[in-house]
């Protein structure tokens, strides 16, 4: 078991989660389908880690095309998983050149142009692993902006090695797609290739490891007009009678429900839109109503035939190509809704109200408790805050049931942190030094010029006195609540202080408003529709990147100042949710139906 544990940490450490054979095989076709029609095929995977994506390459090329030449080449940084590989593919007696190296250096000696098919799986590892000389360093290299991880440039060196017409098949974390982390790699896929086919796979578990993945299919060429965009996500509450593979469901051309593992997993189809979140630009058809056919092996590979009803259904992508604004799934009567939404849209989130995360201690075992009457020595009292965590909210209201407080090393009357005198509190002095040790070994936290006894992000000390507005990052449904008992935040949420909504009843209107949109069925729908990243069993990330999107109504309106009303009689009257009508008057307020928005995938 702890060489077991020992190989798990390793793997994570270098980012090898290794392909499933089914799943392999499903890339390798969607990817062949477009492989250029003549000559030796030459693939290449630069991670390829036990061989499985390349195997499944050759498989399909053997059965469905078997006068077809091909060249494989793999590279990958684990000498142990190349002689493995290399052995495995003697054994059945097929021929490839498997190389052991760093293939990010050695691209550099690979010719433009000497690939037909990238086949991938990249390692998956962030930047805090990578260490910030390495991807500063990779970033310059590789022509990439911002926040890194090493997926990024596997994928950035694909385009100069794939030649004309060539194919890239990727799999990778479904992050990338609305993340302002994956900006990378959506300017890449839409400004260097032209994207075909997008597979967001959710929380199907295909991996043993927590990944979520994503695969995308894109032409080192100009493609047909539009990506075909897929997704799988579980549906809950529906009994699992679904017959239908998860595979073949992700081939069709319609939405349906599928069964897999005990589990319900809801299939959408529809196209990629990659232009600006909020507009909801409806796609158009191409001329004729359809998508020419993709070029296909000649002769082609059994999976290459299917209907042309699929493709009678595809649209134009919109939009941006440059990759700053998120993907999405586009269908006509979302688009149509979306649209009907930007127009009586004042403001987004983003735009109305800062959003700060909650504090990260980067030590909880120190900073945080709900036993502080059992430490010896006990901190002073007055340093150590209520703190609200995910545990605690609830649509609209705080429950702060387990009396979890967090030791506060600030002086709270400082707009900036400000950290307290030690020697002014001798009770926190002794505790804090106790652990020492593992705060003095936050090497991060002195390199960033802190005392060893702060937390690593504490935000503004004075704010948390004021009402604000708490949200939990992960939550299956919108869990909005307004705090007026002046705790602190942790880091598993986000916060709003109405000090910087305005003044007095105007700031507590706007607030209301916020939580009305947000906790209603619109806010829910709307998230779906244009952030799409949810987790596993239906939970939802409520991150600064995504509340941002949501809309408001002007608040100076009729309409807004009804959510409003509903909102304080709520809060302040004791009506129920139930009679509140939120849900109702936010729907009014823009001028839609949450049920017009869900036509397409009924």
């Amino acid at each position: 078991m702890a060489l077991q544990a020992r190989d798990a940490q390793e793997r994570k450490r270098h980012g090898r989660h290794y392909t499933p054979p089914e799943l392999a095989r499903f890339l390798a076709r969607r990817a062949l389908r477009y492989a250029p029609r003549t000559g030796a095929l030459r693939v290449l995977d630069p991670a390829c880690g036990d061989g499985e994506l390349l195997l499944a390459v050759h498989r399909e090329i053997t059965a469905g095309a078997p006068d077809v030449a091909v060249r494989l080449t793999g590279f990958d940084l684990d000498r142990k998983a190349v002689d493995e590989t290399a052995g495995r593919f003697a054994d059945l007696d097929i021929e490839i050149d498997c190389r052991a190296g760093d293939f990010l250096a050695a691209s550099a000696d690979l010719a433009d142009g000497s690939f037909d098919v990238i086949i991938s799986n990249p390692p998956y590892v962030r930047t805090q692993q990578l260490g910030g000389a390495t991807a500063q360093l990779l970033s310059k290299q590789f022509g990439l902006r911002g926040r890194i991880d090493l997926t990024h440039p596997f994928v950035a060196i694909a385009p100069r090695l794939l030649a004309d017409g060539g194919v890239l098949g990727l799999l990778c974390a479904n992050r990338f797609l609305t993340t302002r982390a994956g900006a990378n790699l959506r300017r890449i896929l839409t400004s260097e290739l032209s994207p075909v086919e997008l597979y967001d796979l959710g929380d199907t578990k295909l991996f043993a490891a927590a990944v979520l993945p994503a695969i995308t299919v894109a032409l080192r060429a100009t493609g047909p007009p539009g990506c075909r965009y897929v997704s799988v996500y579980e549906e809950l509450g529906v009994e699992p009678d679904c017959t239908t593979a998860l595979f073949d469901a992700l081939a069709g051309d319609d939405a349906c429900l599928v069964g897999a593992g005990g589990r319900v997993f809801a299939v959408e189809v529809g196209v990629l839109a990659t232009g600006a979140a909020m507009t909801g630009e409806p796609a158009t058809l191409p001329k004729g109503g359809r998508l020419p056919d993709p070029p296909v092996m000649n002769p082609p590979t059994p999976v290459s035939a299917e209907p042309a009803a699929r493709q009678a259904d595809s649209r134009t992508v919109n939009g941006s190509r440059h990759g700053d604004t998120a993907w999405r799934m586009s269908r006509p009567s979302v688009d149509h809704w979306l649209g009907r939404i930007a127009d009586r849209t004042w403001r987004s989130f983003g735009e109305a109200a800062r959003i700060r995360v909650g504090i990260k201690t980067t030590a909880d075992r120190v900073f945080i408790s709900d036993r502080w009457d059992q430490m010896d020595p006990m901190p002073e009292r007055e340093l150590l805050r209520e703190l609200i965590t995910h545990h605690d909210l609830q649509p609209w209201r705080v429950a702060m049931a387990r009396g979890t407080r967090v030791l506060y090393p600030y002086d709270l009357l400082q707009p900036r942190r400000t950290p307290i005198d030690l020697a002014e509190y001798p009770c926190a002095a002794a505790y804090l030094q106790s652990h020492e040790q593992i705060l003095a070994g936050r090497r991060y936290v002195l390199d960033g010029g802190r005392k060893w006894f702060e937390i690593w992000v504490p935000q503004r000390p004075h704010l948390w006195g004021a009402p604000k507005l708490v949200f939990p990052d992960i939550s299956e449904r919108p869990r909005f609540a307004l705090d007026r008992s002046g705790a602190v935040v942790n880091g598993d949420c986000y916060w709003i202080s109405l000090t910087d909504l305005g003044a007095g009843r105007s700031a507590t209107d706007l607030a209301y408003l916020l939580m009305g949109v947000a906790n209603s069925a619109l806010g829910l729908r709307f998230y779906d529709a244009v952030c799409g990243n949810r987790l596993y069993s239906g939970r939802r990330r409520w991150i600064t990147q995504y509340v941002a999107r949501l809309p408001l109504p002007d608040p100076a309106g009729p309409a807004a100042g009804e959510i409003v009303r509903r909102v304080r009689a709520l809060l302040e009257e004791g009506v129920s949710v139930a009679d509140s009508g939120i849900d109702e008057v936010v729907e009014a307020a823009f001028g839609v139906s949450v049920d017009v928005a869900d036509a397409d995938h009924r």
